[in-house]
């Protein structure tokens, strides 16, 4: 018997001890439970036995008698009753008309008025909004939360946990927990808190904010927000309870989770042409290396490949009226959830709409001269049909390139054959057209999910538009 199962049946031997002692014949606790629960029942009959009494024969009866009309006729009694009851209800509706017209009704006409009708409507229109499930990490799926909060409470976000760069990365190596850094990024959009609380949840120390005498110090690089879930994660004894907590004291419009609590690093066969024109293959290991391999990604992978997935992202995304995968960067924060296979199965078993959304620009060492049809394509090669349904960016020049090291990704050509429905829009950022802009793709995600709600396949999602 181990350590662990020795100390658990001493646990319950003296659990079981205590209550011998207690409920033994030694103190008499049961009979004078039993006697305290007999003079409370003993109580209540008399109380109801005396006041029954006291309004039909004792000191009250007359004037009970009186109240309920009794010496009158049965028809005159029901008249009499009813026209006071009419009276009062229209005195009533009177009063409350003035005071609405006279008092209310010109406040709620001023434009703080019509703000506090309209955030009230809002709110009533959020917390019964459809349940969605947003897939990713990185930098893109915060962009599409701050987007849907307008739309609905009820968002999970389900973050990646490959990451092993900077902040999270060195966290990761040096106290063995999961990287925060995508958790603290998704917590921060959904979060209703002070704009300063939040701003202190996403401030990253410099060298030059601590006074440390050697080159590096121990805090530079570090955000507070990880400092925090760390923390956070240590008291309450696990990594999810940490986030949990976390989204707590921001005020969190949703639930961000882990698709997987194991100890995952994503790897990748690249295929790279050497000078004299011969392919070469090889193994990169590490989600902060996969950008920088010099060639193109053919297929990423986890390790261990068998990572259970998170039980309540699973239950999240089985419940879920609308799945939305991305935006973000493809090989490295999509793709490593969908690399779960519960997770991945989770998804395929769905009923509800399941959308990709596809990125606005080509990642450096990631998506090289990708159009959509290709992420689809690696989409398809990894996480078969879990999602076929696209949407994607159509506000671009096609004859221009969006920077030296970037290009816009592409849609189809006009006629082109797609193994996948294409939905379009105007998605970007305008002072940062390499983005999506968070209002423009939450509408066109929310008009997409309203039309699929008519198809028959979807129509049978009993949930759907339900609470």
């Amino acid at each position: 018997m181990t350590r662990h199962s020795t100390t658990s049946a001493r646990r319950g031997q003296s659990e079981v001890t205590k209550r011998s002692l207690l409920f033994g014949p030694s103190f008499g606790l049961k009979r004078w439970l039993v006697a305290t629960v007999t003079g409370i029942v003993l109580m209540a009959v008399g109380l109801a036995i005396f006041l029954s009494w006291l309004l039909r024969d004792g000191l009250l009866g007359p004037l009970m008698y009186l109240m309920a009309l009794e010496f009158l006729p049965d028809w005159l009694q029901g008249l009499l009753l009813l026209c006071a009851g009419l009276a009062l209800s229209i005195a009533g509706a009177l009063h409350l008309y003035r005071t609405v017209t006279r008092d209310l009704w010109p406040e709620l006409k001023t434009p703080e008025g019509r703000r506090i009708i309209r955030s009230l409507l809002q709110r009533q229109q959020r917390r019964v909004g459809p349940r969605v499930v947003a897939i990713g990490g990185g930098t893109g799926l915060p962009q599409l939360l701050r987007g849907l909060r307008q739309y609905t409470d009820n968002i999970t976000a389900i973050v990646t946990v490959a990451d092993d760069g900077g902040s999270s990365g060195r966290l990761r190596r040096q106290i063995g927990m999961l990287p925060p850094g995508d958790f603290r990024n998704n917590i921060a959009a959904l979060s209703e808190a002070e704009g300063l609380m939040t701003r202190l949840f996403q401030y990253r120390f410099a060298e030059a904010d601590i006074d440390a005498t050697d080159e590096q110090s121990e805090l530079s690089g570090h955000s507070f927000g990880n400092l925090f879930i760390t923390t956070m994660a240590a008291i309450t004894g696990s990594f999810e309870s940490g986030i949990a907590e976390s989204s707590k004291v921001l005020a969190v419009r949703g639930r961000v989770l882990p698709s997987t609590l194991e100890n995952v690093t994503l790897c990748a066969e690249v295929r790279r042409t050497r000078e004299d024109g011969r392919e070469e293959w090889y193994v990169v290991e590490g989600e902060s290396k996969l950008p920088k391999t010099g060639g193109q990604i053919e297929r990423v992978y986890l390790q261990p490949a068998n990572a259970r997935g998170y039980p309540e992202a699973i239950r999240a995304i089985l419940q879920a009226d609308l799945i939305v995968a991305g935006p973000g960067s493809f090989f490295t924060s999509v793709m490593p959830n969908l690399l779960v296979g519960a997770v991945r199965d989770a998804i395929c078993a769905s009923i509800a709409p399941r959308i990709y959304v596809c990125n606005v620009a080509t990642q450096p060492g990631e998506t090289d001269d990708f159009t959509v049809t290709d992420h689809m394509r690696q989409l398809r090669l990894h996480a078969g049909d879990a999602f076929t349904i696209v949407l994607a960016n159509d506000n671009y020049d096609p004859t221009q390139r969006l920077s030296e090291h970037s290009d816009w990704v592409r849609l189809p050509e006009p006629g082109a054959p797609l193994d996948y429905e294409l939905f379009t829009g105007d998605l970007i950022e305008e002072r940062r057209p390499w983005r999506h802009d968070s209002d423009k793709l939450a509408a066109r995600l929310m008009d997409i999910y309203v039309q699929l709600q008519t198809r028959p396949q979807f129509q049978e999602n009993g949930r759907m538009g339900k609470r």
